[in-house]
């Protein structure tokens, strides 16, 4: 007796393009053409590549990051021998916390997936803003979908620096173009030097793979288009980069103990 396919299973197998992975990379006009004909949820694939390269990333950094974190916790605060022994221990149980697994792992795994995440949808919501106020009539959920795979070199970028992590035996300090400005930085070079952080060629691949896919789409004209896709991307840069200079002047303070909430 045969058994009827599913629809439920048959939609998801649809949704989960992998064979669309290279294509986007390699042909994106045609493939992202595609994609745009197309009205389901594709977004799940490529967020699930993306997501799942962070996730490589914050693994194959873990070791590296423990052993950072140990040699900071050996290194005491000047005069630590005159502070109170209440004042010794949270200072010192401060620096433990910061090589637990929680911080290591946990934390970085989630900020990665929720960078992922936030970038999705500022970058799809506000392109698909501005186009729509410059006339076009695409809709929001095929330009999801289109934004979702135009950041595939976002996973590529993540295998690269695992590469690199795991043969080099050593983290990334100074990622994209913050190598440019002094390692001291402070006030507004430092918050530089965090948008400076996220601007690399796999950026700019991913800028014109939404270039291609806004044109593809609704063809708004390729001055309209790019205008729509940089603004998108300086909204993105900042939001980005805000929390980074933020945890980055907190880090510079004095750590007396660990608070969640």
């Amino acid at each position: 007796m045969e058994t009827q396919p599913n629809p439920e299973d048959a939609g998801r197998a649809r949704r989960l393009r992998f064979d669309l992975l290279l294509p986007v990379l390699l042909r994106p006009r045609a493939a992202l053409r595609e994609i745009a004909a197309h009205a389901s949820r594709s977004w799940i694939t490529p967020l699930l590549v993306i997501t799942l390269a962070a996730l490589l990333l914050v693994v194959v950094g873990g070791p590296l990051r423990r052993a950072a974190a140990e040699l900071e916790a050996m290194n005491l605060p000047p005069e630590f021998q005159y502070y109170s022994p209440e004042q010794q221990a949270q200072i010192q149980q401060a620096r433990a916390a910061t090589s637990s697994p929680t911080f290591i792992y946990v934390f970085p795994a989630l900020t990665a997936v929720l960078k992922v995440l936030v970038g999705w949808l500022v970058v799809g919501a506000t392109l698909h803003l501005f186009l729509t106020l410059l006339g076009s009539r695409g809709t929001m959920a095929s330009m999801m979908n289109l934004v979702a795979w135009a950041g595939l070199p976002f996973a590529v970028r993540d295998v690269v620096r695992s590469a690199y992590t795991l043969f080099a035996h050593r983290l990334i300090q100074a990622p994209g173009l913050s190598g440019l400005l002094p390692s001291g930085a402070e006030g507004g070079a430092l918050f530089a030097a965090g948008i400076l952080g996220l601007v690399d060629l796999y950026l700019i691949w991913h800028i014109v793979l939404l270039v291609v896919a806004a044109r593809g789409e609704v063809d708004p004209g390729s001055r309209r288009a790019w205008g729509s896709v940089l603004a998108s991307q300086a909204l993105a840069l900042l939001l980005q980069a805000a929390p980074a200079y933020a945890v980055a002047r907190l880090g510079s303070l004095t750590v007396v103990r660990p608070f969640l909430f």
